[in-house]
């Protein structure tokens, strides 16, 4: 029986259940917070017990598994995940390791690796693996996939390299990749070459964010790669209005792409990027971006529009499932 890793250990990929593909639960920079945020903006408890309080509400919907996506970049933090986790037992959380740039690599490695003052071989690989095989900075939480980026900004010298390490690591240990990818400026094409070339397996790459793009021709052809569109950022309606995002997918499974998507909302419990304008700040601007949207808005807009309950189960219990075997 094939298992994934969560935060609290393996679990057989048959019992995931009902699964979004690209949720956070904390996307915080622990040097942030050290340096400005205790006893200012950021109250440890208040926010671990406000993320508990959430994913509750989560799993009252019938979802029993998020994947996290939080990486180096924009504030992976396993301890405090381990905390919130032990309080829903009833939901399985699965963490990932890579790298969150849309330009550089981080300084540590800017002079070790090919073609740097020091060529070595890729160091990113080596600790990439670690995470997956070893487990994360001492946690004993093993990562269970790859995440990396790729912006407007296109292919960056630094974003190639970090894909060139993820492309590696998966070919190495078989674990799946999420990108972070732009649909507007259709950065999922270069992914797919560079991926291509590398030898990686299509079939288990999540193309983030695909569902910002209405260009049904451009999301058949990522698609039609192999690799599963990620229609995750249901909310936020600043990148996508809402009735848009639903019409999409609807198109997308009349034409039988049903098996290459899955859902999500691209939500954490906590953001640093407004600080302590979280709680007032996001009623304003994104008032339907929360855990629970799909479940109580976008789930029977679909099926009014004529989407079958076995594609919305395609989509939330079997595509991951798969992505995960």
């Amino acid at each position: 029986m094939a298992v994934v890793e969560t935060v609290r250990g393996p679990v057989e990929v048959e019992r995931l259940g009902e699964t979004l593909m690209h949720e956070h639960v904390f996307v915080l920079d622990p040097q942030h917070v050290q340096d400005y945020g205790e006893g200012a903006w950021w109250d440890e408890e208040f926010r671990v017990a406000d993320a508990i309080a959430k994913l509750r509400k989560l799993v009252a919907r019938g979802v029993s598994t998020i994947v996290d996506p939080t990486v180096w970049g924009i504030g992976r933090y396993i301890p405090r995940v381990q905390r919130v986790a032990a309080e829903v037992p009833e939901l399985n959380i699965i963490v990932a390791t890579g790298l969150y740039s849309f330009a550089d690599v981080p300084f540590a490695y800017a002079n070790q690796g090919p073609g740097t003052l020091l060529d070595i071989p890729e160091p990113m690989v080596e600790d990439f693996a670690k995470d997956i095989t070893d487990g994360i900075a001492g946690t004993g939480v093993k990562a269970a996939f790859l995440k990396c980026a790729i912006d407007g900004h296109g292919l960056m010298p630094g974003v190639e390299r970090i894909l060139r390490a993820v492309a590696l690591t998966h070919v190495r240990t078989g674990v799946p990749i999420t990108v972070h990818t732009d649909p507007h400026t259709q950065t999922g094409l270069a992914v797919l070459d560079v991926f291509t070339e590398e030898g990686v397996d299509l079939t288990k790459v999540v193309l983030g964010h695909s569902g910002d793009s209405n260009d049904l021709d451009h999301l058949m052809r990522l698609a039609d790669s192999g690799a599963t569109l990620g229609m995750d950022r249901f909310g936020l309606e600043f990148y996508n209005p809402t009735g848009s995002r639903v019409d999409t997918v609807v198109r997308l499974c009349e034409r039988g792409y049903a098996d290459r998507m899955v859902l999500s909302h691209d939500y954490a419990c906590f953001m640093d990027t407004v600080g302590e304008h979280w709680d007032e700040a996001l009623p304003q601007v994104a008032p339907q971006w929360h855990y629970g949207h799909i479940h109580d808005d976008i789930l029977p807009a679909l099926r009014e529009k004529g989407v079958t309950d076995a594609q919305i189960h395609q989509m939330l219990v079997e595509n991951p499932r798969r992505h995960f075997s």
